[in-house]
């Protein structure tokens, strides 16, 4: 994934503005992220006029809508996950960008572990202090960049524990990767001595309608230096995962993932093949 090295990717701001918005916004609540725009440096006013020149701008303003919702719905889905599992235990979350989930969760027993690109925690550690958000003893910045790091040591010197029930959230960032970047991360996380549990998002290849709407998304995200690289079909993705010894306990398609949070979304025949968001487990 292309780095500006001054801050985080468009993506990942993108993602806290939608969140933001959603908080201010969107009915019903999927996700009660409060301290976004707090971490963004923005007022409610200035958020919404953001969103309102997204949309304005937009191509496909309700592919733009969907976007936002899906932002908020993943993120919902992962900490259902976290809190339906880990009584105590870890969590990993990979590719963390301007994620809040360490800074607002209210469980007693859980260590949170941020990793991402230096750049990206260097601007959001300063932007935490800016906004008077404290930084808990329980969160762990770990820095990665996934092509080049290794990031069994990275963590490892940060502290975590391989043994103890851990959840790896991994949402937004399989796109970005290589495949071999991608079974890379698999192994690591499927060699954990303890209980694993890993919710992770990805994109199908266009399906015989969609094929236009899919490479218009592409491009825009590759105009920014943010291409995707990687697509999966649930059935790939699904071999994959149980080659490395996990059983899906859970995979969700947008339509479905949106309706299960109440969301009124009607997905266009000629639209991209939706993400898709799973959960899956290992148990040693």
């Amino acid at each position: 994934m292309a780095f500006e090295q001054a801050g985080p990717s468009r993506t990942a701001l993108a993602t806290a503005y939608a969140r933001a918005y959603h908080h201010f916004v969107d009915e019903p609540k999927i996700l009660n992220d409060h301290l976004a725009n707090r971490l963004l440096g923005a007022a409610e006013d200035d958020v919404l006029e953001r969103e309102a020149a997204t949309l304005g701008s937009a191509t496909d303003p309700d592919w733009a809508r969907i976007r936002r919702l899906l932002v908020v719905s993943r993120a919902r889905f992962a900490e259902d996950i976290i809190a339906q599992e880990l009584g105590h235990g870890q969590v990993v979350i990979l590719g963390a960008g301007l994620d809040t989930f360490g800074y607002r969760h209210e469980l007693a027993d859980v260590t949170v572990f941020e990793v991402d690109h230096p750049a990206t925690q260097d601007w959001k550690r300063r932007h935490l202090a800016k906004a008077e958000i404290e930084i808990p003893e329980s969160l762990h910045f770990v820095p990665v960049d996934f092509e080049t790091d290794d990031l069994a040591d990275r963590l490892a010197a940060a502290g975590f524990d391989r043994s103890v029930p851990t959840v790896f959230a991994w949402l937004g960032v399989t796109m970005y990767l290589t495949e071999p970047a991608i079974a890379g991360t698999l192994e690591y996380v499927a060699a954990h001595e303890g209980p694993v549990w890993l919710v992770v998002d990805y994109l199908p290849p266009a399906g015989p309608t969609g094929a236009q709407s899919l490479s218009e998304r592409a491009a825009r995200v590759a105009a920014v230096g943010e291409p995707w690289l990687s697509y999966f079909t649930p059935e790939s993705m699904g071999t994959l995962l149980r080659q490395h010894g996990f059983r899906i306990i859970d995979d969700r398609s947008a339509q479905d993932l949106l309706a299960g949070y109440g969301a009124d979304v009607s997905w266009r025949a000629d639209s991209a093949a939706p993400p898709h968001v799973l959960c899956a487990h290992k148990q040693h």
